[in-house]
């Protein structure tokens, strides 16, 4: 489904800023995996997305999405494989328009149809029984503005607008970390009904271990650019937060991070 093989990118290169993001990275998901990726600041988590969407390209290596070399499709041409939900509640949508324009757009990204044809009364009927789907009321605002929704009513909107028209990867950018604990547990349980109902293949950055061992059937660590460990279904179901961080330091020699508050809600 998923491959990138030796991906580099190294930032402000040949100067005092150089900085190494992915340094001859490899990862390969299958369809239907749901993996977890944790590391602490500057790990190169966040260029990983970017380079799978095609908001940066590699130096070097190569990535292919379901066998097909995108290495330099630019983002806008991979939208049609990759759905995407950001840490920010404010991304992902358009403040100015309405609930059921958003959703509108987003079908619009997988199928030709025009913004007005998109809102009639037949699809008004699809995006209702879709809202309703998550229970959190939206299905009778329709005509609400999105910017006068809470940040976890965009996040769960923004969710649905990624996964509804079933993309090959779903990527999650730390989705969860601009919420509050009460919120940010709904929109994860929401994520992992749909990701489940869709069978879609996921690769969520998150900054908390317990969440990352929570979710999905294969976990990743990453560090200085580089996938350092990796548990698979049935060692992930084993692992505890005071575990993974035992394992960053057999492997590294040094502590993880100082800041537990990233290591747990």
């Amino acid at each position: 489904m998923l491959e990138l093989k030796q991906i580099n990118k190294v930032f402000f290169e040949g100067t005092p800023d150089e900085k190494k993001a992915l340094n001859g990275l490899n990862l390969t998901l299958q369809e239907g995996d749901f993996v977890t990726v944790i590391g602490s600041n500057g790990a190169g988590k966040s260029t990983l997305l970017n380079i799978i969407a095609g908001v940066l390209y590699p130096d070097r290596g190569s990535i292919k999405i379901d066998d097909k070399n995108v290495t330099y499709i630019p983002e806008y041409k991979r939208s049609k494989w990759i759905g995407r939900v950001f840490q920010d509640p404010m991304a992902g949508t358009a403040p100015n328009m309405t609930i059921e324009e958003n959703l509108a757009l987003a079908l619009g990204r997988s199928k030709k149809r025009s913004l007005l044809k998109g809102v009639n009364k037949g699809r008004r009927h699809e995006f209702k029984e879709l809202l309703s789907s998550i229970d959190i009321g939206l299905e009778n605002r329709l005509n609400t503005k999105v910017g006068l929704l809470s940040g976890g009513e965009r996040q769960a909107l923004s969710l649905l607008m990624a996964t509804f028209s079933k993309p090959r990867i779903l990527l999650l950018d730390e989705h969860t970390a601009a919420l509050d604990p009460a919120r940010a547990e709904l929109i994860t349980k929401i994520t992992k009904d749909l990701v489940e109902q869709h069978q879609l293949t996921t690769l969520m950055v998150t900054h908390r271990m317990d969440q990352a061992i929570e979710l999905g059937n294969r976990l990743v660590m990453m560090d200085a650019g580089q996938i350092i460990f990796e548990a698979h279904e049935e060692e992930k179901k084993k692992l505890t937060v005071e575990g993974l961080i035992q394992e960053f330091q057999n492997i590294r020699g040094s502590r993880f991070v100082s800041d537990r508050t990233v290591l747990t809600s």
